[in-house]
């Protein structure tokens, strides 16, 4: 009977197929509650000016991440010959498209802001903060799996 039941995977452990297949879009998600509890934490720490600046790099990093996400998924589908056919140029292009587009937004922030520059790279590193969280998560579910 205790043979039978340690067999049973865990109701709240994912198949592994669904746990890594999901990662992104918990990513994303880890991008949203970070940036906003962060921002959060450092107007009441540093002020307004750092405050609007990480929250302007936490909007970059996570538009940012999402065309990174599409452009190497285009050009997996344009590799794999899956889904709809894109255009190579189109998907170089897209992708220093927005570089270009991340440049004027630094640059604009940086020049309208100058004080902000600290928040602003801390809030670039957004998506690393949210990775770290995916990895503690995926060492959770794969510990709780195990048990």
């Amino acid at each position: 009977m205790a043979q039978e039941n340690s067999n049973l995977e865990t109701p709240l452990a994912p198949a592994p197929e669904d746990l890594y297949s999901g990662a992104a879009r918990r990513i994303s998600q880890f991008m949203l509650v970070l940036g906003l509890t962060l921002t959060a934490g450092s107007w009441w720490k540093f002020g307004h000016s750092s405050a609007l600046g990480f929250l302007a790099g936490s909007v970059i990093a996570f538009l940012n991440f999402h065309w990174l996400k599409s452009g190497v998924s285009g050009l997996a589908d344009r590799v794999t010959n899956t889904g709809k056919p894109q255009s190579g140029k189109g998907i170089v292009a897209r992708f220093l498209l927005r570089y270009v587009l991340m440049g004027a937004a630094a640059y604009g922030i940086l020049t309208s802001f100058p004080t902000s520059l600290r928040g602003l790279f801390v809030g670039l590193f957004l998506p690393v903060g949210a990775i770290a969280c995916e990895a503690a998560y995926e060492t959770y579910v794969a510990v709780a799996r195990r048990n």
